[in-house]
């Protein structure tokens, strides 16, 4: 059996479960092999049953002292009840629909039990526990737990796991150099692997995930390295200082002593030897685009043409107001590129832009299609970079010889973690607000308070404000049906809005906003929005980034469990923009105690770089760092706060090896560059 066997031909599988293994990304045995485990069931600490905690997944160990025979329940279901103990407590453990786990008991018998233990101080109870044997336990002392989905449950992905490493022809090829493994005193990739599945120790499941961690972050900084690289050996667009006494001064407002800072730090790379290749964070409402704006005026100034990319069509079309006003009195001409334009108008901003007679480009993806042609690009700006992954950045940049690069992000990350994530991209922090800019009070409200909530919407609407509602899904057409983390009914935008918003608020103007809906609808309810036309905009996460309309005072975020910290910021930060205090309103019906832990952290801090943290350290780098956010390889095993030595370790390592083999030529860094390209090629396949 090779690696690129499908899954559907191991013993026990077939085209059933092959389609479900599919929905987690595994269709081939290779990929299965690197469908590594989340945590582990260790069998040799049981508890005693006294000191087992409650709802908890623990393992027991106890005596079986009775079996009774089925009990039939209502729906045809059968019940099955064992007694048993250790000395210090009984347990009564019930199984539902499953005869052959009383039948694999024997009375007199000891035997181990995970789950959740349930019951009172001086009896314990169990339903649907798993079991072994002590034989099974010392064969076996830590079992596996992997992700599952619906229809595939953990132990049937470790079965067919344990038949691709029994049916496999040939080890797995070895990717990291021998004096690698040597100088770190890593196992091999197959010892590894194998041991990440199915360990004979603690001892032995960590030294495989240390090997397989360090290999996946090596993989990430080469990749960086190598993309950011070739970037360092361009010659860029030289560019002269430019003071910007003049454009601080054409201002209505005074800037913020951060904004100044970090628009001398870019015009200062901008005029160095090296293309600028920097990053710019800034929490929501912190004035990156007027940063920005200097940025492009220096380039403009130099003869150079800018590029500004946003990931919405209303964020783009706001962009180009905006720097309109900041840039025009300077001469620069503002040129819109949208995929929505209509044929004609695309093709007089393409021909603008190749004649030069366009000094700012801005737009979304339509920016980096092949038939923009850019006369004399000199600065590329990418706005809320997450939203782009590291391929569409490059080519954006290979518009022309190696541009000035400038990334916004308004989704803060800690500075060492950006350092080691960005490599060689420098960073330039926004760490303060505009004057005059009030804090957003913030609330965790229960679906059973919403009437209460809307006849607050209603005070404020009646005072000349406005009111934004955010739902996660579009509904009907389709939409994907809610997924198994949800508790409850998820709101969709659609029936939402007239089942909810119109009916609470009758006699208001209430408008609808979501992504499938064509482009000049779009720019049609957002600019009512913003005129004053509508007073509530029911909407999905399309106003997530940058709409900015400072009469808003509420947002409302409808089933607010199923956004990380970060991105419930992000949509907070679209209220509190003008001179009246404003509030965002997170509503939740999940039972979950980590949930309601989650909002009311929010609920508590305004500040984003907090938040960010929290969100790495509860929700993991999937969620923060997955591609569909941020562009970057989703990694399967290492986390981006837990496993911040190995990035360090991995970071050097991989600048040592690129200093000796700039390109991974060698044959001994064959297989290396080899996962490298696979890595980034999943990434670039979601962006």
């Amino acid at each position: 059996m090779k690696l690129d066997t499908p899954v559907q031909y191991l013993r026990g599988v077939g085209p059933k479960l092959a389609g479900r293994f599919a929905r987690l990304g595994v269709q081939t045995v290779g990929q299965l092999l690197a469908h590594y485990p989340r945590r582990y069931i260790d069998y040799t600490h049981p508890y005693p049953l006294a000191e087992a905690p409650f709802d908890v997944d623990c393992v027991v160990s106890a005596e079986v002292y009775s079996k009774s025979g089925p009990t039939r329940l209502a729906g045809g279901r059968t019940m099955h009840r064992v007694l048993a103990g250790d000395g210090s407590c009984p347990l009564s453990i019930t199984w539902f629909n499953n005869p052959y786990a009383t039948a694999r008991l024997t009375v007199g018998e000891r035997y181990f039990f995970e789950g959740r233990v349930g019951g009172s101080l001086t009896r314990r109870e169990m339903v649907n526990p798993l079991q072994r044997t002590p034989a099974e336990v010392k064969a076996r002392p830590l079992v596996a737990v992997y992700p599952q989905t619906e229809g595939l449950g953990s132990g049937q992905i470790a079965r067919a796991v344990a038949a691709a490493l029994d049916g496999l022809d040939e080890p797995l090829p070895e990717t990291l150099p021998p004096a690698l493994l040597a100088r770190y005193k890593l196992p091999g990739r197959m010892q590894a692997v194998r041991a990440i599945h199915c360990p004979a120790s603690a001892e032995e499941a960590q030294a495989a995930r240390r090997r397989l961690v360090f290999e996946e972050l090596l993989c990430l900084q080469l990749g960086l390295l190598l993309l950011r690289g070739a970037r360092r050996r361009a010659a860029g667009a030289p560019m002269r200082p430019v003071p910007l006494e003049l454009f601080w001064a054409s201002l209505p407002f005074a800037p913020t002593g951060a904004q100044r800072r970090a628009a001398a730090e870019i015009t200062a790379a901008m005029a160095g030897q090296t293309p600028m290749n920097r990053l710019l964070q800034g929490d929501v409402g912190s004035g990156k685009t007027l940063v920005a704006a200097a940025g492009i005026y220096m380039a403009a100034q130099n003869g150079y043409q800018s590029a500004l990319m946003a990931p919405t069509e209303i964020l783009a079309r706001q962009h180009a107001e905006t720097l309109q006003t900041l840039l025009g009195p300077f001469g620069v001409r503002v040129a819109l590129l949208t995929g929505g334009m209509r044929a004609a108008a695309r093709r007089a901003a393409y021909a603008a832009i190749a004649a030069g007679e366009a000094d700012l480009v801005v737009g979304t993806h339509a920016v980096i299609t092949s038939a923009v042609q850019f006369a004399r690009l000199g600065l590329a700006v990418v706005d809320e970079q997450h939203r782009f992954g590291v391929r569409q950045r490059g080519l954006l940049a290979g518009k022309a010889g190696a541009p000035h690069l400038l990334v916004m992000s308004a989704t803060p990350i800690p500075r060492t973690l950006g350092l080691l994530l960005y490599g060689d991209l420098d960073i330039s922090i926004l760490d303060e607000l505009p004057p005059g800019r009030k804090p957003v009070r913030t609330r965790a409200v229960p679906g059973e308070k919403r009437r209460d909530m809307y006849g607050f919407l209603e005070k404020q609407i009646a005072a000349g404000h406005r009111v934004y509602v955010v739902c996660p899904r579009v509904g009907q057409d389709g939409e994907e049906p809610p997924g198994p983390e949800d508790a409850g009914a998820v709101n969709a935008v659609k029936s939402y809005y007239k089942d909810t918003a119109c009916a609470l608020l009758p006699g208001r103007r209430v408008g609808l906003l979501h992504g499938r809906m064509k482009a000049a609808e779009k720019q049609a309810v957002m600019r009512d929005f913003k005129a004053g036309a509508l007073d509530v905009l029911v909407a999905t996460t399309v106003i997530e980034v940058g709409v900015d309309v400072p009469e808003a005072t509420v947002m409302v975020i409808e089933n607010a469990e199923r956004y990380g910290l970060s991105a419930l910021h992000q949509l907070r930060g679209r209220v509190g923009r003008g001179a009246a205090g404003s509030w965002c309103f997170l509503v939740s019906d999940h039972p979950g105690e980590g949930v309601k832990e989650r909002l009311r952290f929010l609920c508590s801090t305004a500040d984003g770089f907090e938040i960010a943290k929290y969100d790495l350290e509860h929700r993991g780098p999937g969620d923060f760092f997955g591609e569909r956010q941020h562009g970057l390889p989703t990694l399967r095993l290492a986390n981006l706060v837990a496993d911040t030595r190995a990035l360090e370790q991995a970071q050097r390592t991989a600048q040592t090896l690129l200093q000796a083999d700039p390109q991974l030529k060698k044959p001994e860094h064959a297989a290396l560059a080899g996962e490298v390209e696979a890595l980034f090629e999943r990434a670039a396949a979601l962006n």
